[in-house]
């Protein structure tokens, strides 16, 4: 019996030894590993694509998973209105630029020929008035005329003066040209209806949905017909390039796994194939992982997410897929490590 309780306290001790050997591999990590395995999922990164504009769809130009590049035409607007509205900025803009040509150009050679003979008719009626007047007064002091016919001819005489110095003002006038102040309220003007134009072709622009970068529709959120609004989405964009793995790490690793470090990613999809990534960034601010844990002990646990960079030529890493990622521990690095040179 002796023997039995020996033989059975040198098990429970080697147990006891096993699991407590475990438990500090568990907590604090084995000096002897060269590695560390971390499990997350390739990033999803989508924008929601709107028109910068309000009108009926007319075509959408893309299906759910086709691969678009950056500055493609993916859909447009209805653009009769908007096209009328050009028009019409353009219609106003020559009008003014004519208005300006014509303030700057001042007064033709014809205009002032015409101004002077209308000065000249104006002064010959004057003297003549003038005369017909001078002549009435002495045939009054003879009684040859009347008073009435001297009145009227010296109102004839005042009328046909005023009219002289008009026309000598209109001469001076066109000589001088265009006052400054009606040419800069002309270019002024004409600013505005460029600014005008600007406009309304930005918002005939505003009529066509550009890709902002590389990716893949995800999703076509309205259909042709359907009213486009500035604040409703149409299609769901996911961005492609570059790809990364979200992972987390632990705050005992963190020393160890540096910044650019090379890494090696392995999916289940296809369990035989290794992608070439690296360390591209760390977080500079822990979190505590996982949420759901209630218990105390783990609820103070720290990690730090961290992206893995992958080498995705054949895009055969998709957003969402789970990853495996592999960093060997206290690389030397080097400014080849952060490329895909060595895929």
């Amino acid at each position: 019996m002796s023997k039995k309780k020996v033989i059975i306290a040198i098990v429970v001790a080697a147990f006891v030894v096993t699991a407590a050997l475990f438990w500090w591999r568990t907590e604090h990590g084995d000096n002897h590993d060269t590695s560390v395995q971390l499990y997350g999922n390739v990033d999803i990164r989508e924008a929601l694509l709107a028109f910068n504009s309000s009108e009926h769809i007319a075509e959408i130009l893309v299906q759910e998973g086709d691969r678009v590049k950056k500055g493609q035409l993916l859909a447009n607007l209805h653009t009769e209105l908007l096209d009328a509205q050009l028009g019409s900025a353009k219609a106003m803009l020559d009008a003014q630029q004519q208005v300006v040509a014509k303030l700057e150009a001042g007064s033709r050679p014809e205009e002032i020929s015409k101004g002077k003979a209308e000065l000249k008719a104006a002064s010959a009626k004057a003297k003549s008035t003038r005369d017909s007047y001078k002549r009435l007064l002495r045939l009054v002091e003879k009684k040859l005329a009347s008073d009435e016919d001297v009145e009227n001819a010296r109102s004839l005489a005042d009328v046909a003066e005023a009219q002289q110095e008009a026309a000598k003002h209109s001469l001076a006038l066109l000589q001088a040209g265009p006052r400054k102040e009606d040419i800069s309220v002309a270019r002024a003007e004409l600013a505005a209806r460029q600014a005008g134009l600007v406009l309304a072709e930005q918002q005939l622009e505003n009529a066509n949905l550009y890709a902002p970068a590389d990716g893949v529709i995800r999703n076509r959120i309205l259909e042709p017909g359907d009213m486009a609004f500035p604040s409703t989405p149409v299609l769901t964009l996911a961005f492609v390039d570059p790809v990364w793995v979200r992972a987390y790490l632990s705050e005992g690793m963190l020393g160890q796994v540096p910044l650019g470090a090379k890494a090696l990613i392995r999916t289940d999809s296809y369990p035989d194939k290794v992608y070439q990534g690296w360390v591209g960034y760390i977080s500079p601010t822990a979190e505590f992982t996982p949420k759901s844990v209630q218990t105390e002990e783990l609820r103070t646990r720290l990690v730090y997410s961290v992206r893995i960079y992958a080498c995705n030529g054949q895009g055969e890493l998709r957003l969402g897929m789970p990853a495996t990622v592999s960093i060997e521990l206290d690389q030397t690095l080097d400014a080849t490590m952060n490329t895909c040179g060595q895929e």
